[in-house]
């Protein structure tokens, strides 16, 4: 069985990611907008009727600031830690809050989502693994360093969203104040070109198909030299910059083929075959 991966935005202005199967999907955040997550939705031939439940890494605006109205709209259960829960107007809202712990595998249908704690300046901020069969995603943004479970996990994707947020040298020269370049740059704030380039580099799995560089700082990197860098690694991987602006292609993972084929139901799904 395929899995169908597309950002419909990555940046600090609202972050929505969207894993599914021919059946059933679920959304990693949803910080952009209710009518911008079904306008570009429809506009990648994806349907929302699809989208099962949506998953909350943290508790900061770009990653949620879209839930309420979403799952108000939709029905939808949102998976949340009862920290971050507790640290965010989700709180006030009449939505169905489900909790979830680190570790455990949350089955909605044909999907397994599993989630494990990451370095991120949020009360409980996790990242997670959506599997489907033999096929693991991983949605690894907002992470201040690489750590050994973040590795771990790593090494299982057959494609990923790693955030890849700042050029050093660009946040150094750059406008914004000492301590909020300390902030980003601090251990527990994002992750580099250079830290997401060694990690990609150096624990990258040889059937990994996809990476999909995501976070990406409007002020502080730069989509062409970032893509540049990551492509001298890529050794057969195909290396997407998700937008901070609009949706990406959605793309078919498989476990058994880097070129999967183009699926006859759904018009909007593009692969890699295609996107050359």
């Amino acid at each position: 069985m395929q899995v169908y991966i597309t950002s419909l935005n990555s940046g600090s202005n609202g972050n929505c990611y969207y894993i599914g199967n021919d059946t059933e999907a679920v959304l990693v955040d949803a910080g952009i907008s209710c009518r911008e997550t079904e306008k570009r939705m429809k506009r990648l031939g994806l349907s929302m009727g699809k989208v099962k439940a949506i998953f909350i890494s943290h508790e900061h605006s770009d990653h949620i600031k879209g839930v309420a109205v979403l799952a108000k709209k939709y029905e939808l259960p949102v998976y949340i830690t009862p920290t971050t829960l507790y640290s965010c107007s989700l709180r006030h809202e009449n939505i169905q809050a489900i909790t979830f712990q680190a570790h455990e595998p949350v089955t909605i249908g044909n999907l397994s989502v599993t989630a494990f704690p990451k370095l991120h300046d949020a009360t409980d901020p996790h990242s997670f693994v959506v599997a489907c069969g033999d096929v693991k995603i991983g949605i690894f943004t907002d992470i201040g360093s690489p750590c050994d479970q973040l590795i771990h996990h790593f090494q299982q994707c057959h494609a990923a969203f790693l955030e890849a947020n700042f050029d050093e040298g660009m946040l150094e020269r750059g406008r914004y104040p000492y301590h909020l370049k300390n902030r980003i740059r601090g251990g527990k704030g994002h992750l580099s070109n250079r830290q997401a380039i060694a990690l990609f580099a150096a624990y990258k799995p040889d059937f990994m198909s996809h990476i999909l560089l995501s976070h990406l700082s409007k002020d502080n990197n730069n989509p062409q030299l970032v893509k540049d860098l990551f492509t001298l690694h890529a050794d057969g991987t195909e290396v997407v910059v998700a937008s901070r602006y609009e949706e990406t292609p959605v793309y078919g993972i498989s476990a058994t083929s880097f070129f999967p084929t183009k699926p006859q139901a759904s018009p909007g799904i593009q692969t890699s075959l295609f996107d050359w």
